[in-house]
């Protein structure tokens, strides 16, 4: 944990590499490595690179970070249900180039976990991502974060917030719990991948 004082500041991202590539690294830390199983070591430059892209669940449209003396310390992710209806997944398919193959492979093989994450009822606001910097951790910054994707899930009408979260991350299970939310559906049971057993959590806002 961070013993600094200075403040915390939340900002919109850019369409730049350089938040693109911030953003992959602590998505990573989000995801437990999802991202690199499916996309290889060139994960971080193939997501920093569709990051710069609009209408697309890991678009820099939908991000926010958490910032402490200058410092990326944290993300927050979301979009409303009428957002995701659009997504498209050709910014990540043309960013990934030749490793579009291994990326379709991966999708078929994770399917069910993809299309239980991929399920947004409407009037949903669905938290895509959140992480903060290890050093960081236990100084509120999570709660921040969550709390500015609440606002801006209200600003947009919608009725609820849900997000996934790994079964096995009690610790994340805990901190949901504190702010509110639910267990309310569980992922299909897939043992042929670890990791893989997710649960949704919702709160009504």
């Amino acid at each position: 944990m961070t013993t600094s004082k200075a403040p915390i500041s939340l900002r919109p991202t850019a369409p730049t590499l350089e938040d693109g590539r911030a953003f992959a690294r602590l998505l990573d830390e989000a995801q437990e490595g999802y991202f690199r199983a499916m996309l290889g070591r060139r994960a971080g430059d193939i997501i920093a690179q569709a990051f710069t892209q609009p209408g697309h669940d890991l678009s820099h449209q939908y991000v926010t970070f958490a910032e402490q003396s200058g410092r990326i310390v944290g993300m927050a992710s979301g979009y409303t249900a009428d957002a995701h209806r659009h997504f498209t997944d050709e910014p990540l398919q043309a960013a990934a180039g030749r490793r579009r193959f291994r990326l379709a492979a991966f999708t078929r093989i994770t399917g069910r976990v993809v299309r239980f994450i991929d399920t947004v009822p409407d009037g949903d606001f669905y938290v895509r991502a959140l992480a903060v910097e290890p050093t960081h951790r236990g100084a509120g910054i999570g709660t921040l974060l969550i709390g500015s994707l609440e606002d801006t899930a209200r600003a947009a009408g919608s009725a609820r917030l849900a997000l996934d979260v790994a079964a096995k991350n009690r610790d994340a299970r805990r901190l949901y719990e504190r702010l509110g939310m639910t267990a309310h559906a569980e992922s299909p049971r897939w043992f042929r991948l670890p990791n893989t057993n997710l649960i949704r959590m919702t709160k009504p806002l």
